[in-house]
């Protein structure tokens, strides 16, 4: 019972009481209240019926330094936009747009309107895009874990692994094959339809040496797990014909690739999730684009607020490196 309804309920009682014992003053004695007080109920709720008798909700007061509900309208729009993100980054998004919001204000405003857990964020989207488009479902993969390499320059040390996204209708299983350079946390994604191989594995070392190079630098070593495409022979010799050491994660232990695991946690948050809300994906072609699209932001616009990144983006950590 709300302390509305408690007030609501005594003055109920104390309008009875009079009723019954036909004694005002007795029933105001018992009730602990005023006949003046008695007397203001009883002309309202003569007036205006019993349900007056309910106190009015009061308006919440404009602070001086309260955020702007401009600044807070914002941020609600962004929050459902991109359910997945963290305060900080919302934050970041916010200064974007130069509008200078701490985190801590982000929570708080959050928290204001039932969206400061990224549950309740992912559930409002999926109820505006059930509204919209009907979608219910989405993919589902399993959470990394952390542990992490250093590499001196970029290509020094790129770390691959392949991502599971889901069972597509139309499409069949999907699947992500990511590249991370160490140095500089640059990504890139190739989506895939059936799981990978060897020659699949070959092909995307071709572009991940063709990317590298695109940014002026030279892929030396390459991290995997001992998953079958990365050990077969066809991913093997292509690293020796292009003269690239190949460095390996003990087995079980997917932490020892930490720099990728990490990625596709914040890909699966941040571009999956919501993408899947948003809509039906019905080709490679489109899951391509939506990575791609995607990765522009990660890469050039996404700050990172890791201990090794101190809030850059890897595009800032790659200009600081000569080509």
């Amino acid at each position: 019972m709300t302390p509305d309804q408690i007030i609501y309920q005594r003055r109920m009682r104390t309008l009875a009481a009079a009723e019954e014992l036909s004694n005002v003053s007795e029933a105001c004695r018992r009730n602990g209240v005023s006949r003046t007080t008695f007397y203001k109920w009883a002309a309202v709720a003569a007036a205006h019926g019993l349900e007056a008798l309910m106190p009015k909700a009061r308006r919440r007061p404009q602070l001086p330094n309260a955020t702007p509900t401009h600044v807070a309208a914002e941020l609600l729009t962004l929050a459902v936009l991109e359910p997945t993100l963290g305060c900080r980054q919302l934050a970041d998004r916010l200064g974007e747009r130069g509008l200078a919001v701490s985190k801590t204000t982000v929570h708080k405003l959050l928290a204001d309107h039932g969206l400061s857990r990224r549950s309740q964020r992912v559930a409002k989207a999926a109820e505006i895009a059930a509204a919209t488009t009907g979608l219910l479902d989405e993919p589902r993969a399993a959470s990394p874990m952390g542990f992490c390499h250093w590499a001196a320059r970029p290509g020094d040390l790129v770390a691959v692994d392949g991502f599971y996204i889901g069972n597509l209708k139309g499409i069949g299983p999907v699947w992500q094959l990511t590249a991370v350079d160490t140095a500089t946390r640059l990504a890139m994604v190739w989506i895939i339809a059936g799981a990978p191989n060897s020659a699949l594995a070959a092909k995307f070392l071709g572009k991940v040496v063709a990317w590298m190079r695109r940014y002026g630098h030279q892929v030396r070593a390459v991290l995997s797990d001992n998953g079958a495409e990365w050990t077969a022979a066809g991913f093997t010799a292509a690293l020796a014909a292009r003269e690239i050491r190949h460095v390996r994660t003990p087995p079980r232990s997917p932490n020892h690739n930490a720099v990728c695991e990490r990625f596709h946690g914040t890909i699966l948050q941040e571009c999956w999730r919501p993408a899947f809300h948003r809509r039906a994906f019905t080709t490679i072609g489109q899951l391509r684009a939506e990575a791609d699209t995607w990765l522009i932001g990660y890469n050039h616009r996404r700050r990172n607020h890791s201990a090794y990144m101190r809030g850059r983006t890897p595009a800032e950590v790659l200009a600081t490196y000569p080509r």
